[in-house]
């Protein structure tokens, strides 16, 4: 089944429209579902996919050969083309079959995938000079539509789309597929309610590989017993196959995440959790933010070194490293029945920072709409001191238009009973410490609203209460 990717989709078909020399590069992390979004494009098209191996050039270059031996082969009248293959031609260098995929170009529209591309320029350094050199000589009078997908985030955006590398310019789109949200997670999984779609999305952070593995004919609490906590299944050690797939000295990074999934957040704290140097560990959440593991974050309008603090952006990853490790010994020793009931005993409070998202993905699919008071421009969260508490306050979103002290203040609440007049006049109490001109609030609740917000939101212009039942 294939899900959303409107967008996506849109974007390649245009470019397929061009008729003329395209050349898309498609970035993600692993598990995201690039390879799945080409393929869909590019059914029935004429298509040369060749998938970079983890390898010498000369494996490479071979497996290169038999992907276009399998393209000039398939128009033969052999009912088996693939036979051909052991006797098909080895091109001697990637410049004499980039020479033979731009002639098979010159006339018909076809497309060129390369996956992978960043093993194939680790087995061949030049290999971006090469195509620099190959595209230079043909974009003028080609029809191809080459395709350059990657899973390595730093290596596409640094060496593929920054400016020192030698492909910059060349490139006449960039995608980055990022992982479902919560409207399409509903799509994935339509047996669920919205609370169950909900909490499965928080649990696999949108990725549709593990997405795949959650049965939405079976409870929430049956999936996470038997689809993320039991050893045998494929979420159980994800995080740790990911980590020794990724990078280097897996177990550093995995200390890195469990200190901030046990509440560090600063730099110097995270680095003395994990014994150490804060250069070192700068690193380390550096590569792990370009993973998409970590975020980090200033309080929202500030751009202060000294607030910056680390999150676990990926929600997988943040239930796994908050449930797994502390109960380990209950998993191993044959206790996941009550492993899963510890878990299920504070899953609300797990879905307080995944409600926050799903608030936020609807702002921006609402922007411009009359749900909204304004436009928004920019959105994100915000703390700091409070003078009158002398306590660290927290608003959960805040979002500005043009008008910069123009702002809207959100709340957002996952829990059983429905919110009222005491949480949005706590939220504007929050608001004052942003000092605006003129503000608005917007309350969402997994529970719905008492009778007394309901009628003063009905009276008072300014606050907009969203039920989450309506959200999806």
């Amino acid at each position: 089944m294939f899900v959303g990717r409107d967008r996506e989709l849109t974007a390649l078909n245009r470019r397929w429209s061009s008729a003329q020399f395209e050349c898309v590069v498609v970035y993600g992390r692993r598990r995201v579902g690039k390879t799945t979004l080409i393929n869909q494009f590019l059914a029935d098209r004429p298509t040369i996919f060749f998938s970079a191996i983890e390898s010498n050039i000369s494996r490479n270059l071979e497996a290169l050969s038999h992907s276009i031996a399998m393209y000039t082969s398939s128009g033969t009248a052999d009912p088996d083309p693939a036979r051909s293959l052991d006797t098909a031609p080895i091109y001697r260098n990637f410049d004499s079959a980039l020479e033979a995929v731009f002639a098979l170009a010159h006339e018909q529209r076809m497309a060129f995938v390369i996956d992978e591309y960043p093993y194939l320029a680790k087995a061949d350094r030049s290999i971006n000079s090469i195509l620099q050199h190959a595209i230079d000589r043909h974009k003028d009078d080609s029809r191809l539509m080459l395709i350059l997908c990657g899973s390595s985030m730093s290596f596409m955006e640094r060496q593929v789309l920054g400016y020192e590398s030698p492909l910059y310019g060349r490139r006449t789109a960039q995608i980055k597929v990022e992982p479902f949200g919560y409207v399409d997670v509903r799509k994935f999984l339509p047996k669920y309610g919205n609370e169950d779609a909900a909490i499965a999305y928080g649990i696999t952070d949108g990725i549709p590989q593990y997405l795949r593995q959650i049965d939405d004919g079976a409870s929430i609490r049956d999936n996470i017993r038997w689809n993320i906590i039991d050893p045998d299944c494929y979420l159980f050690e994800e995080p740790d196959n990911l980590l020794k797939q990724e990078l280097r000295n897996p177990a550093e990074y995995n200390a890195i995440i469990q200190a901030i999934a046990s509440g560090a957040s600063r730099l110097n704290t995270i680095a003395t959790a994990c014994h150490m140097e804060t250069s070192t560990c700068s690193t380390y959440l550096r590569n792990l933010i370009d993973l998409g593991i970590i975020r980090k974050e200033t309080p929202f309008a500030e751009d202060s070194p000294r607030k910056t603090v680390y999150r676990i952006e990926d929600s997988f990853f943040r239930f796994w490293y908050r449930y797994v490790p502390t109960n380990m010994s209950l998993i191993q020793s044959g206790h996941a029945e009550l492993a899963t009931d510890r878990i299920m005993r504070t899953i609300n409070d797990f879905m307080g920072q995944v409600f926050e998202d799903i608030c936020m993905q609807w702002l921006w699919a609402r922007n411009d709409t009359s749900d909204l008071p304004f436009l928004i421009l920019d959105a994100g969260r915000w703390w700091g001191a409070s003078p009158r508490t002398r306590s660290q306050e927290e608003i959960d979103i805040v979002a500005r238009g043009e008008e910069l002290r123009t702002l809207l203040f959100c709340e957002c609440k996952w829990r059983s009973i429905p919110i009222g007049m005491k949480q949005l006049d706590t939220l504007r109490s929050r608001s004052e410490l942003l000092h605006p001109s003129h503000s608005h609030y917007m309350l969402f609740s997994k529970t719905g609203f008492d009778k007394q917000i309901t009628e003063h939101a009905a009276q008072d212009s300014t606050v907009t209460l969203v039920d989450f039942a309506t959200m999806g």
